[in-house]
């Protein structure tokens, strides 16, 4: 056993220490300066609800460049603040929903992820550190505000001389006379048996036996989730070793923007149309996100949650546990409503962000959740899972071959077709303006949320034109009282509602490391027009929502980062 002094180090604060959505998120040399990493990881400690004397925590991250240095610091810090048990990924690799099951599994206090998600790595980009608590789950407002508060206050942060923690050798290292304790594990082991609890991966096998034709492809974007595509895909299913891409998790993700869209994934985009390719996915640098696609065929991530909610019951997980309830960020598509009606399950719109729905979860009212960011899960952990969500379309795919029988050969497009048959389909599309200067974007937000009114339409929108050819039925900046803990959640994003159901939608995200991000939503909803291609279906609203924003006068952006 190591013995370790405690150094009590002199520091002053740093402005902007707020955690956002997801933990806190700044460039890399940020995070490189004096100080700042001990600075916010001892504001973490110290805001722990537990508190962090005798914690048990879970350290790993998407492996993204500084995460090595990062993690020596957060042991260091750890020790000295009285933590018991650091349980540390092998490598540091450990995907957010991985981490999230580890929590939960090893009844941890809580976790240290380190990741800024699908932004991009390495010395010139971004780096994150986020906190999840004891459900598996980001860390609630209440703990990201104490966090905040501490960082204005700090004079000294404790740190052990620990010597180097060895993260590449599995095994456990006791320091400083057995009180305090490093254990590094495999990250991928505890959640393959997971998904092998959820899914039936021998219906898949058969499918994939009876479908010789049907090719693959998988794309990590050099995040985290290579290992866990091998272990499951390529190990579990017996997918060819070469059906993963970008495999390898990179400091600086392989020079790729680990961002599953149809942007940022341009090559498997490319890959899947020149090689005809049945089905394909990506998914982002922390493994939270997903994007499936297939030869002419894109599934829209809110069509994606509403199909697998559809198919729920098919799925052992759900068939076991039923379903409790549903529930879809404000911004994504009404498809999910609808399925919710027809099987009569509750339903809930939430804000942005992952927390709200794991209040759901814990009070039982919610099994599967997604936003229209790529994020889809259910209440198997506390985190957007995006290694689940391809599996589950694997799922959906196997059941539906085995109901048509072997004359009829399923496929993506089959199945979208057959779900806008049953419940029509909500055109749906987002506009990104990436790194917006954040004066512009807040005075655009401002004069938006100037022309509507607290509680519905504002008399300021009596003249219609700016709308037209739609007619504005109800505008809102929208505002969520959690049904769970009673806390709310304001100016959560601009709407414009429409007669005809259709919306356009505004908002700021909090995912960027610096500038502002403007999201743009428009959605129209068609019952029997359901092959129009989306783009076109929504020209005249996309043109009603440039026009009300004034964004290009704002911003002086005449087109898009992204559209999804």
């Amino acid at each position: 056993m190591t013995e370790f002094v405690i150094e009590q180090v002199a520091t002053t604060p740093f402005e902007g220490q707020k955690p956002g959505t997801s933990g806190l998120r700044k460039r890399t040399t940020v995070f490189q300066q004096k100080h700042y990493t001990a600075n916010f990881v001892q504001a973490l400690l110290d805001s722990i609800p537990e508190g962090a004397k005798d914690a048990h925590l879970v350290v790993g991250g998407d492996g993204r460049y500084y995460s090595d240095e990062a993690i020596q610091i957060i042991a260091r810090l750890a020790a000295a603040n009285g933590v018991r048990k650091l349980t540390v990924a092998h490598r540091g690799i450990l995907s957010t929903p991985a981490g999230s099951h580890l929590i939960r599994k090893l009844k941890a206090t809580g976790g240290i992820l380190l990741t800024a998600s699908h932004n991009p790595g390495g010395p010139d980009n971004d780096f994150g550190i986020k906190y999840n608590g004891a459900n598996g789950g980001p860390a609630p407002e209440a703990v990201t505000d104490a966090i905040y508060r501490r960082t204005t206050q700090l004079t000294h942060y404790a740190q052990a001389d620990l010597p180097p923690i060895d993260i590449t050798t599995l095994g456990t290292t006791a320091f400083g006379g057995g009180c305090f304790e490093v254990e590094v594990v495999d990250g991928v082991a505890a959640y393959v048996e997971l998904m092998k609890s959820v899914y039936d991966l021998e219906a898949i096998k058969q499918f994939l036996r009876s479908r010789p034709d049907f090719t693959v492809l998988f794309d990590a974007m050099g995040g985290v989730t290579g290992p866990y595509f091998r272990a499951l895909f390529v190990q579990e299913l017996g997918f060819p070793a070469d059906c993963c891409m970008n495999a390898e998790p990179s400091p600086d993700f392989g020079g790729h923007h680990p961002d599953p869209n149809l942007t940022y994934a341009k090559d498997l985009v490319a890959r899947v149309e020149a090689e005809n390719v049945a089905f394909a996915a990506a998914s982002d640098g922390d493994g939270d996100r997903n994007m499936i696609i297939g030869k002419g065929c894109f599934v829209n991530p809110s069509d994606s949650i509403a199909v697998l909610a559809a198919y729920a019951p098919t799925m052992p997980y759900f068939a076991r546990s039923g379903v409790k309830g549903v529930a879809r960020s404000m911004p994504t598509s009404g498809a999910l409503d609808r399925v919710a009606k027809k099987h009569g399950w509750p339903f809930h719109e939430t804000p942005t962000g992952w927390k709200f729905f794991g209040n759901l979860m814990d009070a039982g009212q919610c099994s599967l959740c997604g936003e229209e960011s790529f994020g889809t899960g259910s209440d198997h952990i506390r985190e957007k899972d995006g290694v689940w969500a391809v599996l589950g379309w694997l799922s959906i795919l196997a059941a539906a071959q085995q109901k048509a029988g072997p004359e009829v050969k399923v496929g993506l497009k089959t199945i979208l077709d057959r779900h806008y048959a049953e419940y029509g389909r909500n055109y749906f599309s987002r506009y990104d303006y990436e790194e917006v200067d954040g004066e512009q974007a807040a005075a655009m937000m401002a004069r938006l949320r100037a022309m509507v009114a607290p509680e519905g339409r504002s008399t300021t929108l009596a003249d219609q034109s700016p709308f037209a050819p739609y007619t504005l039925k109800d505008c809102d900046d929208f505002h969520y009282v959690d049904p769970i803990d009673g806390s709310v959640a304001e100016k959560q994003g601009v709407r414009f509602l429409f007669a005809d159901g259709s919306r356009i939608i505004f908002r700021l995200s909090g995912t960027g490391s610096q500038g502002a991000t403007i999201r743009v939503y428009v959605e129209a909803y068609e019952a029997t027009r359901v092959d129009l291609e989306p783009q076109t279906a929504l020209k005249d609203l996309i043109q009603v929502a440039l026009r009300v924003s004034q964004l290009q006068e704002f911003t002086g952006r005449k087109v898009p980062t992204v559209i999804t």
